[in-house]
């Protein structure tokens, strides 16, 4: 493997050098995965975190400041990656862990967990509401996030309190489902072929 100084090789690297690239891919790539996995603890999980780590690095390469190595700058990366990682098991955890009593006591008051971020938490339950029928997202939205209880909801609705036992219940099924589908089919089906294309060894 030809070696470069971390000058030329950042140069070669924003050029899009597909030999330098992927010396550097080689060069990182297990220490790199070693260090998530001892975080993550999972094995396909840390797999997507290397290779997003990777792609987030060349995207970010132009701000690069030669404030640190070209190795911690990457590191850094993937250290953020990790966090929203854990970040979504953390509030995936909370939102489900207590279906179908508890569901999730406020919607409100669950951005207020110690480490989750409240406007990326916010974000993502509009969205996923916003891809419900309408009269689930409403009694969502009255229950969890204005805090009305089920008879006051079933006034609201004019529906009888059983129905509308039954309605809350079945939307807070299909907001798994939805949440399930925004996780899967979000962030990462982009990528998939720009990994490809930029980590396969050249020819």
């Amino acid at each position: 493997m030809k070696q470069y100084k971390e000058d030329e090789l950042y140069a070669r690297i924003i050029r899009r050098d597909e030999v330098a690239l992927y010396n550097f891919y080689k060069t990182h790539r297990q220490p790199l995965y070693n260090f998530i996995l001892r975080q993550i603890k999972d094995k396909a999980d840390a797999e997507e975190i290397l290779q997003d780590a990777f792609l987030g690095f060349i995207e970010s390469l132009r701000d690069f400041r030669w404030q640190s190595t070209m190795k911690t700058f990457l590191f850094s990366i993937a250290k953020n990656k990790i966090i929203d990682k854990l970040r979504r098991r953390k509030l995936k955890k909370i939102l489900f862990s207590s279906l179908p009593k508890g569901f999730v006591e406020s919607l409100s008051t669950i951005l207020l967990d110690d480490e989750i971020d409240r406007k990326f938490v916010s974000q993502k339950i509009d969205n996923i509401l916003q891809k419900l029928p309408n009269d689930y997202a409403t009694v969502l939205r009255l229950k969890y996030k204005e805090g009305y209880k089920v008879q006051e909801i079933a006034g609201i609705i004019k529906l009888s309190f059983k129905a509308t036992e039954s309605l809350i219940f079945r939307a807070r099924k299909a907001f798994v489902i939805a949440y399930n589908n925004y996780e899967t089919q979000g962030i990462y089906k982009d990528k998939k072929q720009t990994r490809r294309s930029l980590l396969t060894e050249p020819q």
